[in-house]
């Protein structure tokens, strides 16, 4: 984008990425207290299936691996917008997305599984605490791959070039911000038990 057709702020940055930063402050905010609350109220469960009886580590680290790979296209996307090169972002923009999909379908493949054991967001503290939690998480991957598709839509629309670069940036933001905050809730929820 040149300078010219950016919106700075007093900062020097684009007033969309001051605008997303801003909300991502606001986001840190939500998933700290619902990670803090996790947190409280960890093995003060009294009844049904507890984390370490029901949780698939090997499974969720797939999935965790996928969330990252997706970052990285991501990036690539960015890179490929930067340059003008619309066959690579399309490519990489659509790779994010279906990524994303993958481990929302991993999510899926959890959640359902949770319930078939007998734990769900009713049955005691940890089903509360952990299905509001990542279903919270979930939710965002979700957004976020509407958000790629329609990146995606703009692309073959012919509306996403190198001066729109700042759209994928503030998207890709977000991405990033959404597989943070999963890295932490991995590593609180699946890892240190």
């Amino acid at each position: 984008m040149t300078h010219a057709a950016a919106h700075y702020t007093s900062t020097g940055l684009d007033n969309k990425k001051l605008a997303f930063w801003a909300f991502i402050g606001s986001e840190c905010l939500l998933f700290g207290s619902l990670i803090s609350t996790y947190l409280v109220y960890k093995g003060r469960s009294v009844s049904g299936p507890t984390p370490h009886e029901i949780l698939n580590i090997p499974v969720t680290s797939v999935s965790t691996f996928d969330l990252l790979m997706s970052s990285l296209a991501m990036v690539l996307a960015l890179a490929a917008v930067s340059r003008g090169d619309k066959l690579w972002a399309r490519f990489w923009l659509g790779t994010t997305a279906f990524l994303g999909l993958v481990f929302l379908g991993f999510q899926y493949y959890e959640f359902t599984s949770f319930v078939r054991e007998g734990l769900t967001i009713r049955t005691n503290l940890f089903g509360s605490t952990f299905f509001t939690l990542t279903g919270t998480h979930g939710a965002h991957v979700a957004v976020g791959v509407l958000l790629l598709l329609t990146l995606l839509v703009r692309s073959f629309q012919g509306k996403l070039g190198p001066e729109k670069a700042i759209n994928v940036e503030v998207t890709g933001l977000y991405w990033h911000f959404v597989d943070v905050v999963w890295i932490v809730i991995f590593t609180v929820v699946y890892l240190l038990q």
